[in-house]
């Protein structure tokens, strides 16, 4: 990379600094059971697994407002979570939780990883998807009508936050005041993100969203003109694994970004580090171009680590000089 290159991006990261961003999606907790193995189980053919320590993190848009958080940015949480053991810690460990709402009627989306040898045994899911009362939707929405923020970012994980009443109520106002608006994707609701900023999804995303492959070049970029067609976006980012990203613009040529993952330890929440990444980028006057190197650099770092991970500014800095 040209050193003036490295320099812009080295600003462009160094702006990311106090970025208010709005994050309204689906809160999880994310627990980890970190152990060994040494022997099969002789009731059944399954590793047993000598429990070491027990960690916890913010999952699904949690994460996403963790990344934000570790990278210099003012996350605003906004979403819903139960009133349980798990909905209390959510509460009490993100930064700003002022556009959190409480639902006694529901229950806070738990998942559990055990950890062995540096590989997942198993994911145990607690959850049960969430339809909101209209009041509940209504202080939602009211909330993001009198924040004030640089920009919004939608963490969907079809867990019932983000549905058809929301958008339509969010959206219009954030276009009729100017408010970029980054959208991570779940196919569920893909048709009703419209008008917004960027859409990431995954290449298994798109091939559901326009019902072809999204393996070669030729066919993401097909796929990618497909979905620009379907909503109104500026810009699309198309996560593609282990071959890395490819960035649409109408009217552009279609830039595929190979990845910059050395080691590959856990790929757990690498979309949330992703949309993060870019969202700030384009914040702080980054070409989509520009973002989607960021961000394509911010998974690389974050995937080598185990669990659900962020990352800081030096960390970021530093996988893009080398």
């Amino acid at each position: 990379m040209k050193t003036a290159d490295l320099k812009r991006l080295e600003k462009i990261i160094t702006d990311f600094d106090g970025k208010k961003v709005l994050v309204v999606g689906d809160l999880m907790l994310d627990r980890y059971i970190w152990g060994s193995v040494s022997r099969i189980s002789p009731e059944a053919p399954v590793p047993v697994v000598q429990v070491r320590k027990e960690t916890t993190a913010l999952g699904g848009a949690g994460n996403v407002g963790k990344n934000l958080e570790n990278l210099g940015a003012h996350p605003i949480f906004v979403g819903v979570v139960g009133e349980d053991e798990a909905g209390d810690w959510i509460r009490s460990h993100v930064p700003d939780n002022r556009g959190l709402v409480l639902d006694r009627k529901s229950q806070t989306c738990v998942k559990t990883r055990i950890i062995a040898h540096q590989q997942q045994v198993v994911r145990v899911d607690r959850e049960n998807k969430k339809i909101l009362s209209p009041k509940l939707r209504q202080r939602i929405a009211g909330f993001i009508y009198r924040e004030t923020c640089d920009g919004i970012i939608i963490s969907d994980y079809n867990k019932g936050l983000i549905d058809k009443s929301l958008l339509s109520a969010v959206l219009p106002l954030c276009n009729k005041k100017s408010i970029p608006v980054f959208v991570d994707p779940k196919v569920e609701n893909f048709s009703l993100f419209s008008p917004i900023t960027l859409i990431t999804p995954n290449h298994h995303e798109a091939e559901k969203i326009v019902h072809h492959p999204c393996e070669t070049d030729a066919e993401v970029e097909k796929a990618g003109k497909k979905i620009m067609s379907k909503i109104q976006t500026k810009f699309l980012i198309l996560k593609r694994g282990e071959r890395g990203l490819s960035v649409l613009e109408k009217g552009k040529k279609t830039v595929h970004i190979p990845t910059r993952a050395k080691e590959v330890y856990d790929v757990t929440g690498a979309g949330d580090t992703v949309i993060a990444t870019a969202a700030l980028a384009l914040l702080s006057g980054a070409s989509i171009t520009q973002a989607a190197v960021l961000a394509n650099a911010a998974a690389g770092v974050v995937v080598a680590k185990i669990g659900t991970a962020t990352l800081t500014p030096k960390e970021l800095f530093t996988s893009l000089k080398h």
